[in-house]
Order: C-alpha cells, then sequence, then structure tokens
C-alpha cells in the first residue's frame, strides 16, 4: 500500500511560501511557510502534519491492541506533541510527546499500560520515526 501527497515551494526560505496536497482530497494546495513552522502564522507545517499522523496511527494501533484482547473503548483520545529543535546548521525533530487519555470498560491498569506500550512501539510512524517517544496513558 502506498500513500502520496506533494509540496510546493516558492521563493526563498523567510518570505516564501508552499502548499501541501494529498491524493485523497484531505489537504489540497493548505498553506505553509516560515511563519507557520516558526512562528505563529495562519497554516500547517511539517511537524504538525506528523503529529496528527503519529497520534491518528497509533490511536489505531491501540484499538487495534484492545480488540485482540477482548476489550471495546468507549473513547480513545491522544495528543502527540512533536519537538523541532536546533541541531547543528539546521533542525532536527527529537521527540514526539503521545498523551492518551482513554475510557475502556473492564480494562485494569497492568493490561491497559501493556496494550497501550505495545500499540506506541509498533505503530508504523512510531517505528519510522528517529526521535525519543514518550507515552503518557491514562485509564479513565
Amino acid at each position: 500500500m502506498q500513500r502520496k501527497a506533494s509540496a510546493v515551494w516558492q521563493g526563498d526560505l523567510k518570505s516564501g511560501k508552499g502548499s501541501i496536497s494529498t491524493d485523497s482530497g484531505t489537504l489540497k494546495e493548505t498553506q505553509y511557510s516560515f511563519s507557520t513552522r516558526f512562528e505563529n502564522g495562519v497554516g500547517t507545517n511539517p511537524e504538525e502534519l506528523l503529529a496528527a499522523a503519529h497520534a491518528g496511527c497509533f490511536t489505531m494501533a491501540l484499538a487495534f491492541q484492545l480488540q485482540g484482547a477482548g476489550f471495546t473503548p468507549t473513547e480513545l483520545t491522544t495528543e502527540a506533541a512533536v519537538s523541532l529543535d536546533p541541531e547543528g546548521q539546521g533542525f532536527r525533530i527529537t521527540k514526539s510527546a503521545l498523551t492518551l487519555r482513554a475510557t475502556v470498560p473492564n480494562l485494569d491498569e497492568a493490561t491497559f499500560k501493556k496494550l497501550a506500550g505495545d500499540a506506541e512501539k509498533n505503530c508504523p510512524v512510531s517505528k519510522v520515526l528517529n526521535a525519543q517517544i514518550t507515552l503518557d496513558a491514562k485509564l479513565g
């Protein structure tokens, strides 16, 4: 299975602008720029998109783990916070911090922690990241 997205950039780094599109059409010429990446401009940026991908991937992986163990979640809510830090002459994504809040009937804390940890390690986005990944998981 292959998924595609494209990016277009026009101009220099600071005053230029770009757009990101996905084959699904969910993103269609969505704006990104220096200000959306390093300041508070309107639009998106690669780190925000990576955070969304990691949150979505992990949450689906956990739903799969729970199903396999015989549990059905009422709700799984995950936030991913991706850190972009200076490295040498450029930058590096150094961390993706997952924060999970879950409501799963009849699930004990030990089983929850194990399943959440397995999902974090086995989510395809976690596997591709060359960064520290942390997980703060709470069962409600």
